[in-house]
């Protein structure tokens, strides 16, 4: 394996047979679990719009998590390289989905909502300029062909 090259593995399997197989689009679940070597398992299923479970993940909830996780990876880590000391980060990431009349669609946009708290005021407007930076760096952001915008604002420091 080249040191520029990284693979990962998951499993999914599918548990909605409810008997009859796929014979109709309302005889099955969409029920399913992923698994990967060491790690919980995490239980899946559709959209609550397309018959699933609204108690477990979905595909798309996933997807907005993983571009949320990405960036705040990044940005902590573009933070420390510009000497920005990050004491609390949390967002609330939103995504839009476009169903198209032949029922496929695709996201036309998440927008990530980070609020961030600094330890040294001074620092501020700097951390919230590195956000731009961190979607560069992001690896989940650069792989889809829809725009990840960001809303960053600063929260109430961190009480000790």
């Amino acid at each position: 394996m080249a040191l520029n090259e990284h693979h990962y593995a998951i499993n999914v399997f599918w548990t909605g047979n409810r008997g009859a197989g796929t014979s109709g689009y309302r005889s099955y679940g969409r029920d399913h679990s992923v698994t990967a070597v060491g790690l919980p398992t995490l239980l899946g299923s559709a959209d609550r719009t397309f018959h699933g479970d609204r108690e477990r993940w979905n595909p798309e909830l996933l997807l907005v998590t993983a571009l949320s996780q990405c960036h705040m990876l990044s940005y902590l880590h573009v933070a420390v390289l510009n000497g920005v000391v990050i004491t609390k980060y949390e967002d609330t990431a939103t995504g839009t989905m476009v169903l198209n009349p032949d029922g496929s669609g695709q996201f036309s946009s998440v927008t990530l909502h980070p609020r961030i708290a600094v330890a040294d005021p001074a620092t501020a407007e700097l951390a919230l300029s590195l956000h731009a930076e961190a979607n560069r760096k992001c690896f989940i952001a650069r792989s889809v062909n829809f725009p990840v915008h960001h809303d960053p604002a600063l929260a109430a420091p961190t009480q000790d």
